[in-house]
């Protein structure tokens, strides 16, 4: 007896940026491609649709997430934050000024996805989470120091074709040092005038 093939299609309401948005979407609709066209949020960068570049990436529940690897159905129910929905009103979010006053977004193609990251890897540093660069990954230790290294390490899953690593870890810093929470150490945390950018990887 022939049986009735599933429905490849629901209905989904996705919570973005404190706005609810019903639509229905084929199961394999990305959350980055339901962003972009459906919802014409193009804030949201698509870079290797891959996962790899971190272009693309938005905040899930306050944590990071590739948009390009998040099926839109799975993200029902869930808090997510786009690069325009950081900012509060007219007034922009630390990690955004950050950028614009330290050169750090260049083409400007990365930079939604590299401020989405920013914002979570500050909260992840304050919260006490430890990366692949902490020394002391014990508890009681608490967040270790937001070092170059360490700002690197955490913002490693984002790439910047234009080589602005320099200005962007200076940005993230200085986003930081705003956060009480959070101890510095980073020296270079200073506007970059005439500077030179290096290759090397955030």
């Amino acid at each position: 007896m022939a049986t009735a093939s599933p429905s490849t299609y629901s209905a989904v309401t996705l919570n973005i940026n404190g706005e609810k948005h019903t639509l229905t979407v084929d199961h394999r609709t990305t959350l980055l491609d339901a962003l972009r066209e459906r919802l014409d949020m193009t804030g949201t960068k698509k870079g290797c649709d891959q996962g790899q570049c971190g272009a693309c990436t938005v905040l899930l529940d306050k944590r990071r997430a590739v948009a390009c690897l998040q099926l839109a159905v799975a993200a029902e129910g869930r808090e997510i934050t786009t690069i325009e929905g950081i900012a509060e009103g007219e007034q922009l979010h630390p990690v955004q000024q950050a950028f614009l006053d330290l050169d750090g977004y260049q083409c400007g193609y990365c930079t939604p996805g590299q401020i989405c990251s920013a914002v979570a890897v500050i909260e992840e540093h304050a919260a006490g989470w430890p990366s692949a660069a902490t020394d002391d990954v014990r508890p009681e230790a608490g967040p270790p120091p937001l070092t170059a290294e360490e700002i690197r390490e955490r913002m490693s899953g984002n790439l910047c074709r234009c080589g602005a690593y320099v200005s962007i870890v200076q940005a993230v810093a200085r986003a930081a040092e705003a956060d009480a929470r959070t101890t510095q150490d980073i020296p270079d945390a200073r506007p970059v005038q005439g500077a030179e950018h290096e290759g090397a990887a955030a």
